[in-house]
């Protein structure tokens, strides 16, 4: 029994969402590989290879493979399926994007989202916008799985596995790779930073999220949002946290203007310390939150950024 990891990356790096799936893959028992599908990956091959806990690193090296076209790296993943009881992704729009295809021809259930396994063949998962944790039990004999890497430590670096380089297989095809709109910013990134400041409706303008800027360049954050952030148009779709947007666990989570809406909780809610500011006191968000402080955001915010001054 081995489990197989699809690494994420950039051909460069690996993502940091890979080393949380290895974690998962490790307590699913037997040895834990990694494919690397990508074009001129060798760098991104030897960061998994120092993985602590990989036993072997699979590299499928083709110009098809470069920007992970779903279509492609499924197609490489069922060439060598047939050796493994596990097959594990990110729960990310990587790993979303590409694990269904491979469920699908292996005719066998994905398994979504898992925040724990059980054992080999059980595991948890949320369900109901994470008011519910299912207990699945899976009988096929291949188990596909996407991992939600905010319920496991990021597995560890100074390993040491062996790195061969696989046959890959033929362009499939049907899709191409046409263009990428990369925002930038000199911010950590979401799902990685370490402390996120979050704006809401509340905020009431795209303008007055400025009022953010200073607290977040203060800590260090990340910058968030809500969906009623988002759809009132304030902040980019990319900021957005919750159940349809990204999936966060930092250290310091601080939500300014934010209700704290069913879907919001479900994307932040295991995140280690969250404080909010609210004007509310019965804002849902503070059933969450480990220090709440009611109050005008426009005043207590500049407070809290001269205070850290």
């Amino acid at each position: 029994m081995a489990a197989l990891v699809i690494a994420e990356h950039d051909n460069g790096t690996l993502k940091g969402a890979t080393h949380h799936t290895v974690t998962a893959a490790a307590q699913c028992g037997g040895e834990v590989h990694i494919l690397v599908a990508g074009s001129s990956c060798g760098a991104a091959a030897e960061a998994a290879a120092g993985i602590a806990g990989v036993a072997k690193v699979l590299v499928a090296d083709a110009p098809h493979f470069a920007d992970g076209l779903a279509e492609n790296v499924a197609e490489q993943i069922l060439a060598i399926a047939g050796g493994y009881s596990h097959i594990l992704a990110p729960a990310t729009a990587y790993g979303k994007n590409i694990l269904p295809r491979v469920a699908a021809k292996l005719d066998v259930a994905q398994i979504s989202e898992i925040t724990k396994v059980e054992s080999p063949d059980t595991f948890e998962r949320p369900i109901y916008a994470g008011n519910a944790i299912a207990t699945v039990q899976s009988s096929d004999s291949v188990k596909v799985i996407t991992v939600r890497g905010t319920a496991f430590d990021s597995a560890a670096t100074g390993g040491s596995a062996a790195v061969e380089q696989i046959a890959p297989v033929a362009d499939f095809g049907k899709s191409a790779f046409v263009g990428r709109e990369l925002a930038k910013s000199d911010r950590p990134e979401l799902t990685a930073a370490k402390i996120i400041v979050s704006g809401g409706r509340g905020i009431g303008s795209a303008e007055n999220f400025k009022l953010l800027e200073p607290l977040a360049d203060k800590l260090g954050a990340a910058m968030g949002a809500s969906r009623a952030a988002v759809d009132a148009g304030f902040v980019p779709n990319d900021w957005q946290v919750g159940q349809t947007g990204k999936i966060v666990a930092p250290t310091l989570y601080i939500a300014v203007g934010i209700s704290g809406a069913i879907q919001h909780l479900a994307g932040m809610k295991d995140s280690k310390t969250i404080v909010a500011i609210n004007k509310d006191p019965e804002a849902p968000i503070f059933s969450v939150a480990d220090y709440g402080l009611v109050g005008d955001l426009f005043e207590v915010v500049p407070a809290l950024v001269k205070e850290l001054g």
